[in-house]
């Protein structure tokens, strides 16, 4: 095993070396209904219409469509800090994309930078999708939030302004 510089062993990825499963992406699904599934993400592709997910704490493996979902919030941790206020502004971090403003239909709000394309056609409406994708990535603005990325489900969003 390769060493770090100080002498010590490089961590290695906490959840899978006794299990030797693959590595997967601990996730918060929220649904359009306002329903919450947090587990570990084991299929996802932005082009696939279903995503499979190991439930959290039961290990249930659930087969999730993503016409159903509002977004998919990638996460530190489950349990996050509940009194941790997340700062929704910009200017607070190094910029890491496009400055993305999006409102989904419920009338939640999230302020981000754009990893990658939006995958709507130009033009003053959303439209039909340019490609297959089925939505887009989002870094949030608040480094220190429970978040390192949310995947925004595109049949969920009323607007969106790229600033």
């Amino acid at each position: 095993m390769p060493e770090v510089p100080d002498g010590r062993e490089p961590a290695q990825p906490e959840s899978h070396l006794a299990t030797n499963r693959p590595v997967t992406e601990r996730v918060v699904l929220r649904f359009k209904d306002g329903s919450v599934v947090k587990g570990s993400l084991r299929d996802f592709s932005e082009t696939k219409r279903e995503l499979s997910i190991e439930e959290h704490p039961t290990g249930r493996i659930l087969t999730v469509s993503v016409d159903l979902l509002k977004a998919v919030f990638f996460v530190k941790s489950f349990d996050g800090d509940p009194s941790y206020r997340e700062i929704k502004r910009y200017g607070i971090s190094k910029e890491k994309g496009r400055k993305v403003y999006v409102r989904f239909k419920d009338k939640e709000s999230l302020l981000g930078y754009l990893d990658g394309e939006l995958p709507w056609r130009k033009g003053f409406f959303l439209s039909g999708t340019d490609g297959e994708s089925t939505g887009f990535f989002l870094i949030p603005v608040d480094e220190g939030c429970n978040n390192t990325k949310v995947f925004v489900v595109g049949s969920a969003v009323d607007d969106i302004a790229v600033i």
